[in-house]
């Protein structure tokens, strides 16, 4: 039995949930896709921030383009209290629990997106506590939560 199943999410249009308990630590999912140069990322329209990317890095000269059907893994929401979290090794990437999850829970990972000049198109609708509102890794929130103080 698969430890996730698809459903209708409550941060997006549909996200995976566990179909049973997860331990902490679990190897969840393995994020697929196609191992792409990032000479032809920075070169490919497909990887603009205009719509949806499923892009990791994996080293210095390659990532992995995720954006497949194939991908199950893609559907994994961000959120700023995550349950999993990615790691690679070698040239793969898998999705591992970082704390107990509990059957119909939603699976969630930091997406890891940076404070930059465009933060603010990537909107988070994750609803934790600790949010900011917007898709930011977790250790460049303070600088939202600053400003917002301001």
């Amino acid at each position: 039995m698969k430890l996730y199943k698809i459903k209708k999410s409550n941060i997006d249009n549909r996200g995976l949930y566990a179909n049973r308990d997860i331990k902490d630590g679990t190897k969840i999912i393995e994020y697929k896709g196609k191992i792409v140069t990032k000479k032809k990322v920075e070169e490919n329209s497909k990887f603009d921030n205009d719509k949806a990317i499923y892009l990791f890095n994996l080293n210095k000269k390659y990532d992995l383009d995720g954006d497949f059907k194939f991908n199950t893994a893609r559907l994994i929401n961000h959120s700023c209290n995550p349950n999993c979290e990615v790691a690679g090794t070698g040239l793969k990437i898998w999705v591992y629990a970082i704390r107990d999850i509990k059957q119909g829970e939603e699976l969630s990972y930091d997406y890891g997106f940076g404070y930059d000049e465009y933060y603010k198109d990537f909107p988070c609708r994750c609803g934790s506590k600790n949010c900011v509102g917007y898709i930011v890794r977790e250790g460049s929130r303070w600088r939202i939560k600053k400003q917002k103080s301001i």
